[in-house]
C-alpha cells in the first residue's frame, strides 16, 4: 500500500508511475476527490467540536433564557457532529479501498516499457546445449519414462493437474531438499508454513483485492489455499514492531501452491502451466537504507540453484507494464528449455519497498525512544517447480529418452545417476 502522504504530496509521480505501469489515472482522481472531502469533514468536525466544547464551558455560568439558549444550540451542534462523523466514516472507508487499488511505485533503475520486448537483458550464464539429436520436449519424456501421468492428474482432479511417479516423484523431492539445504547454508532460516490463509494475511501481501480471481477460496471457512508461500511467510510478523538489532530477517520456505490460472494452462502443453505446483520461496525482512543491496543478494542466491544444476539461465530486469501490482523492482531468471525451446521463468525476485510492511502494519523501531518506521520486505522463488523439473528434463536428457540426473543431486536419490 502506497503511503497515502505521497499520493496527497507528489501527485505528479503517483500518476507518471500510474501511466507507467499501464494504470488509469482516474483512480489518483477518485482518491484526490475522496481525501480532500475526508479532511474537509474532519476540519468541520473538529471546528464544531471546539465550539461544543466552548459551550460546556459557559453553560454552568449562565441562567434562564440563556442558558436554554445555549444548551438548544449545543444540542444542535452535537447532531451536527454525530451527522458528519457518520459521513466521514463512510468517505473514509471508500478512499481507503481506492488507495488499496493503487500499485507500488516503480524504482527509478525500473526501464519504462509495456511489452516483454521492453525487459531488460541483465545478464545470462551456460550455453544452451547443443544435440545431435532433436531433442524431446518434456511431456514426451516424462510419459515414454512413465514418470508424469497427464491422464491421472485429469480424472482425479481437472485439467491443469498432473501427477508424477515413481523416479518423477523423487527427482521433485530431490529438488525440493537441495534447495533447502542450499539456502540454509546461506543464511536463511526455514519455514514449513500453513497452506491455508485467512483474508487477512492476502490483503497483507498484497494478493488482495488485485488477485482475488485467481484464488481459489474455501467460502465455509473463509480462507484461501496459498497462492505462493509469500503470504504466509511476510504475515509472520504482521503487527509486530521488530527491533533494529531483529534485522535482516531471512526466510525460506515450500509449499504447494495453488493458483487458478483462468484458461491459461490450455495455452501451455505440459506442465509449464498448472493449477498446483510445489515451490521454494525466499523472503527478506530488512532495514530500508538496504533493501536495493539485499534484492540482487536474493537475486544471486535463486541464480545459484541454477549454477548448481548446470541449467543455463538468463536473468532479465522486467518493465513497469510487466511489474507485479506490489513489486517497485523485480527481476526474473529464466531456464532455458530446449525441448520447448523456450526459456522460462522459474524465479521473480522482488523488492517491495515498504509497500506490504504498511499494508501487514510490520514494523521497527531504531532505538526504543525513537518512533517505529515500516520494514522493507522482498520475495523471490529459490526456486519454483515445476519449470525447473522441465528444464532439467529437457537439457539432461539422451538420445534414447532417459535422463542424466545432475551431480547436485545424486546424493539425495541415493547416488543414482540416470533415469531410464
Amino acid at each position: 500500500m502506497l503511503d497515502p502522504k505521497i499520493i496527497r504530496d507528489q501527485q505528479d509521480l503517483v500518476r507518471k508511475s500510474l501511466e507507467n505501469r499501464g494504470y488509469d489515472t482516474s483512480l489518483l482522481d477518485s482518491f484526490l476527490e475522496l481525501d480532500d472531502r475526508w479532511r474537509s469533514l474532519v476540519k468541520e468536525g473538529n471546528h464544531l467540536k471546539q465550539k461544543r466544547n466552548k459551550c460546556a464551558v459557559e453553560i454552568p455560568r449562565l441562567k434562564g433564557i440563556q442558558k436554554e439558549k445555549i444548551v438548544k444550540e449545543m444540542k444542535e451542534i452535537s447532531a451536527k457532529i454525530k451527522q458528519l462523523e457518520g459521513e466521514q466514516a463512510a468517505v473514509e472507508k471508500r478512499r481507503d479501498e481506492e488507495l488499496l487499488n493503487f500499485p507500488n511505485i516503480a524504482h527509478p533503475s525500473v526501464p519504462v516499457g509495456s511489452l516483454d520486448d521492453d525487459n531488460l537483458l541483465v545478464r545470462s550464464w551456460g550455453e544452451p546445449r547443443k544435440f545431435d539429436f532433436k531433442p524431446r520436449p518434456h511431456w514426451e519424456l516424462g510419459e515414454q519414462l512413465d514418470i508424469i501421468d497427464f491422464e491421472r492428474g485429469v480424472k482425479i482432479a481437472s485439467s491443469g493437474f498432473y501427477i508424477l511417479k515413481g523416479m518423477g516423484a523423487r527427482l521433485e523431492r530431490a529438488l525440493i531438499n537441495f534447495m533447502q539445504d542450499l539456502h540454509a547454508k546461506n543464511g536463511y532460516r526455514e519455514i514449513f508454513a500453513t497452506v491455508l490463509i485467512n483474508e487477512r494475511s492476502c490483503f497483507g501481501s498484497g494478493q488482495l483485492p488485485k488477485m482475488k480471481e485467481d484464488m481459489y477460496f474455501i467460502e465455509r471457512d473463509g480462507l484461501y489455499l496459498n497462492p505462493t508461500a509469500e503470504v504466509p511467510i511476510t504475515n509472520l510478523h504482521a503487527g509486530e514492531i521488530l527491533t533494529k538489532e531483529q534485522l535482516p530477517l531471512y526466510y525460506d520456505a515450500y509449499l504447494p501452491s495453488f493458483r487458478r490460472e483462468a484458461g491459461k494452462h490450455s495455452e501451455t502443453k505440459g506442465i509449464g502451466r498448472v493449477h498446483q505446483f510445489n515451490k521454494v520461496e525466499l523472503v527478506k525482512f530488512v532495514l530500508p537504507e538496504n533493501s536495493d543491496q539485499e534484492l540482487e543478494t536474493l537475486l544471486a542466491n535463486a541464480e545459484e540453484v541454477l549454477k548448481l544444476l548446470g541449467i543455463p539461465y538468463r536473468v532479465r530486469l522486467l518493465c513497469t507494464g510487466e511489474l507485479g501490482f506490489h513489486s517497485a523492482k523485480t527481476y526474473d531468471i529464466e531456464a532455458h528449455a530446449p525441448g520447448m525451446d523456450q526459456w522460462l521463468e522459474v524465479s521473480s525476485c522482488s523488492n517491495f519497498l515498504d509497500f506490504q510492511a504498511r499494508r501487514a502494519a510490520i514494523k521497527f523501531r531504531r532505538e526504543p525512544h525513537l518512533k517505529s518506521e515500516f520494514v522493507h520486505t522482498l520475495n523471490g522463488s529459490g526456486i519454483a517447480l515445476p519449470r525447473t523439473m522441465i528444464a532439467l528434463l529437457e537439457n539432461f536428457q539422451n538420445r534414447d529418452g532417459s535422463i542424466e540426473i545432475p551431480a547436485a543431486l545424486r546424493s539425495y536419490i541415493d547416488g543414482l545417476e540416470r533415469i531410464e
